[in-house]
């Protein structure tokens, strides 16, 4: 699986990543642990890819971009056409790659798109975070086909 589009600091594909996926619905107990998770990567100066989409995600973000480490962006659909201004001055540093495997004709996430973007990620990823995956889910089968070290959150 490849890379089709990118934007931002290209040189952070090369840096030890651990790659952060989380089921879009999680127990309320779970997110105080991703939470902390974000902050102590933020702290330890960690590069992170994920695809930030859901909101438990989005927050995660938030957490990282706090810090000065650099984050790997994911889209499960093409390059955006407007960067978020949360993401310009990290950008400017150097701190943000924004990556997609779909060419700017994909407009929408759909399951599809999103379990190639997660198959993309683990792909470039050293290791994997998982904050929360439902039994039997399509998160938990896709861990099944990955031989990288896996940490779960719960």
């Amino acid at each position: 699986m490849k890379i089709e589009q990118l934007i931002g600091n290209e040189a952070l594909l090369e840096l030890k990543k651990s790659a952060f996926l989380c089921s879009r619905s999680i127990p309320a107990t779970v997110v105080l642990k991703c939470y902390d998770w974000a902050i102590a990567q933020r702290e330890a100066g960690h590069c992170i890819i994920s695809g930030f989409h859901s909101q438990l995600e989005k927050d995660v973000l938030h957490f990282l971009l706090k810090g000065n480490q650099p984050i790997i962006i994911a889209l499960a659909r093409g390059l955006k056409v407007k960067i978020e201004p949360e993401l310009i001055k990290p950008m400017a540093q150097g701190r943000i790659l924004i990556i997609s495997p779909f060419d700017v004709q994909v407009k929408r996430v759909t399951e599809q798109t999103a379990e190639i973007r997660n198959a993309m990620m683990i792909q470039l990823a050293d290791e994997v975070t998982v904050g929360y995956a439902s039994a039997g889910g399509k998160l938990e089968n896709l861990l099944k086909t990955t031989d990288k070290t896996i940490h779960r959150l719960v």
